[in-house]
Parts: structure tokens; C-alpha cells; sequence
């Protein structure tokens, strides 16, 4: 092909590239306002709004499992494709003895023998069926077929996984997206309730700074914050009283548009979903990293990952507090106060009622409980911590079946 020819291809294919990606913003742009206009839609509806920030959230979490699963599944056969590779090389000199046979009807060896292993099974495949291998050498020829094999089937198996892999991240990607948007729709909401807002936030720093420990905080947070002190005294007047028969109304928990707790907090043992996808690294009543108890458990999570309300509650507390990073304090009423800590970013406000699953914070890139850096200081790990009238318990008889599975890491 001649140099201006081959000018014209290069440019053709140019523009065919510059068309494709110009179609896949156009497509992204579409999909943008089509979500914009659905959040719009129902951000109206109270209830309405609360059920889809809860789904996608649910979504969210879903897919940060399958992520989780699936890197999981591609280190695994990775190490089996590496081992089978070692395997082949440390008989390379019998490989090409095998394959040496091939001369005689005329083949060569094939190239880049372990980089390209269909091209070595091809052709032992090819010698075998027409008899090339002497019968000395078949029995390791069969051998060599069978590492071929599985190494042709685990890079298989990688190649797909790599793209279930990137169409999850596809999917999560675009749940992000949609649950900010849905998020920033709630929090207008209640922004639109709440004028004196940021004199609020103002004034719970400044307690904050004050505070002594966690449980002063709660103490000066719902008797000094207007919004933290209404949402404490609606906790006392409207948290349901623990079920008599000990059984909990769970019909209650699929209304989106309650305004206080579908199950009193005693009663919900059992009940809880954790608030994170995440793997236990300390537990209640373990060591705290340095001559302490820990009071609360701890979960090392993926970056960036969603975290979600465990239960019903009021929030008291949102922000920063000492060696905590962000730290959230839930009221769920019976004098049970439910606190979230080590989060990048909090996405709900001081006196707003939040429901179970609900997403109310990320985690960041590395961690940020000061007492937690020396050991995991480059993975995010969230602090959870359930308290009975201003006494830690442990949480672990409220977490769910599967949950408490998950947490024993």
C-alpha cells in the first residue's frame, strides 16, 4: 500500500473513532437528563423520593459486592494462570523436544511459545492427529495438551471476568450517579425545613471542640443544638415501645414515608443490615490498636464504598469529632444511640430523620480513625459503635443472620 493510501486509512479510522466517542457523549448526555428529569419528577413526593434514594443505594451496595466478588475471582485465576505458566516454563526444554517433532512433517516450533499457548496447543493437537509425535512422546504430549488446555481456559475465564468486571463498574458508575442526584434532591428538602441550617452546623462545631469524649458530645449535642434537641425529644415521644410479644411489626419498615421508627431499637436484635460492605478487623470488646477496649467494631471497606443507616433514627450529630474523622451520631430512640465514624464525606443534616438503608456518608481512600492509621493506613475502615443510655454495648446480637456472618471476617 502506498504512503498516502495508508494516510487516507489512518485518517478514515481517525474519524470513525472521533464519530463513535462523539455518539457515546451524546448517548451519556441523553441518559443525564433522562435521570435529571425522573429525579425532578418525584422529588416532590416525599415517600416517593425516600424508596428510590433507598433502592439505588441498595443497588449501589449490590454492585460493590459483585465488584468485590470479581476481583476476588480474577486474583484467584491469576495465581492459577501464573502457577500453570511456571509449570510450562520449567519444562520448556521438554516442550520443545515434543514439539521438535513437528520438523518432521514439515512445521516449525511455534513462536512465543508461553506468551501465545493456543498457537503450542494448535500444533501438538495438529502433530498428534497426524501421527508427527513419535509414540515414545505421546504420553508427554498428552501431558503438555492438558497444561495447554487448562492455561487456554483460564485466560479465558480472565478475559471474561475482566468484562463482567467492567460492566459492573459501568453499573456502579452510573447508581453513583443517580443516588447523588437523589441525595442532593432529599437534602434540598430538608434544607428548605431547616433556614437557620448553617448557624446549626456553627454551633455544633463549636461544641464539638468543646466535648470531652463521645458521650459528652451526645449530651451537649441534644441539649444545646436546636435540631439535635427536637430530634432527641421526638426520639423519646415517637420511638415505638418494645414489642410485647417480642415480636416486631416488619411490615411496618416497607413504609417509605414514615417519620419515625418502624421498630423500637430493643426489639430490632436480629434485624440490622450493616451499614457497609466490609470485612471485620476488631471486634467489640477486643483490643483498640493500643492499651484500650474497643467499645465498637470496626469493617474495612473498599474505597469509595456506600455506607447506609442500619436503622431508624435521628440524626444528632454530623461532622468531624477529634480522632474520629466524620463521625455520625443516630438517635433510635429508647435511649439507644447508633454512631458511624472514619467516613470521607456525610451527605445528611443534624435533626433529619433518616430510614434503615438509607445512604447517609462514603468512605474515602485510606482510613481515617487516627487509632486505626498504624495498621490499615491505606484502606478505609468504618467505625461502628451502639450505645444504651450513654454506655457502649455490643452490637452484634442486632446485626442479621447473613451480616453477622460477614462481620466475623
Amino acid at each position: 500500500m502506498s504512503q498516502p493510501a495508508a494516510n487516507d486509512d489512518a485518517i478514515k479510522q481517525r474519524e470513525r473513532e472521533l464519530e463513535a466517542m462523539r455518539a457515546q457523549e451524546k448517548s451519556a448526555s441523553e441518559a443525564q437528563e433522562k435521570m435529571r428529569a425522573e429525579v425532578s419528577a418525584i422529588a416532590q413526593d416525599r415517600a416517593a423520593l425516600n424508596q428510590q434514594v433507598i433502592a439505588t443505594a441498595a443497588r449501589v451496595r449490590s454492585i460493590e459486592t459483585q465488584i468485590g466478588d470479581s476481583e476476588a475471582r480474577i486474583a484467584a485465576l491469576d495465581a492459577q494462570q501464573d502457577r500453570t505458566r511456571q509449570s510450562l516454563a520449567s519444562r520448556r526444554g521438554e516442550i520443545i523436544e515434543v514439539l521438535a517433532a513437528l520438523q518432521r512433517a514439515g512445521r516449525r516450533t511455534p513462536p512465543a511459545l508461553l506468551v501465545r499457548p493456543e498457537d503450542a496447543l494448535r500444533s501438538l493437537r495438529s502433530a498428534m492427529l497426524l501421527g508427527a509425535v513419535v509414540p515414545e512422546m505421546r504420553a508427554r504430549a498428552e501431558r503438555l495438551v492438558g497444561e495447554l488446555s487448562d492455561l487456554v481456559k483460564v485466560r479465558k475465564q480472565i478475559a471474561d471476568e475482566r468484562d463482567r468486571l467492567a460492566t459492573d463498574r459501568d453499573r456502579l458508575n452510573a447508581d453513583q450517579s443517580r443516588l447523588a442526584a437523589l441525595v442532593e434532591a432529599r437534602q434540598q428538602q430538608q434544607r428548605r425545613i431547616e433556614s437557620d441550617l448553617e448557624a446549626e452546623r456553627r454551633r455544633a462545631a463549636a461544641l464539638a471542640g468543646q466535648a470531652n469524649d463521645l458521650k459528652d458530645l451526645i449530651t451537649r449535642m441534644e441539649q444545646e443544638v436546636k435540631a439535635a434537641a427536637q430530634a432527641a425529644a421526638t426520639a423519646n415521644l415517637q420511638a415505638p415501645p418494645p414489642s410485647a410479644n417480642g415480636k416486631p411489626n416488619l411490615g411496618a419498615l416497607k413504609d417509605p414515608g414514615r417519620l419515625s421508627p418502624a421498630v423500637a431499637f430493643a426489639s430490632a436484635k436480629g434485624l440490622l443490615p450493616l451499614p457497609v460492605n466490609g470485612v471485620k478487623i476488631r471486634g467489640f470488646g477486643g483490643s483498640d490498636g493500643g492499651s484500650g477496649v474497643q467499645k465498637g467494631i470496626s469493617l474495612a471497606t473498599r474505597a469509595g464504598a456506600q455506607v447506609t443507616t442500619p436503622c431508624d433514627g435521628w440524626v444528632v450529630y454530623a461532622g468531624p469529632f477529634r480522632s474520629y474523622g466524620q463521625l455520625l451520631i443516630l438517635n433510635a430512640g429508647g435511649g439507644y444511640h447508633v454512631l458511624l465514624a472514619g467516613m470521607e464525606r456525610i451527605s445528611v443534616n443534624i435533626g433529619q430523620f433518616v430510614l434503615t438503608g438509607e445512604p447517609v456518608a462514603t468512605m474515602g481512600t485510606a482510613s481515617q480513625v487516627a487509632s486505626i492509621l498504624a495498621t490499615t493506613p491505606s484502606q478505609p475502615v468504618l467505625y461502628i459503635e451502639f450505645r444504651k443510655d450513654g454506655t457502649p454495648v455490643d452490637p452484634g446480637p442486632w446485626w442479621a443472620a447473613g451480616e453477622g456472618e460477614k462481620v466475623r471476617g
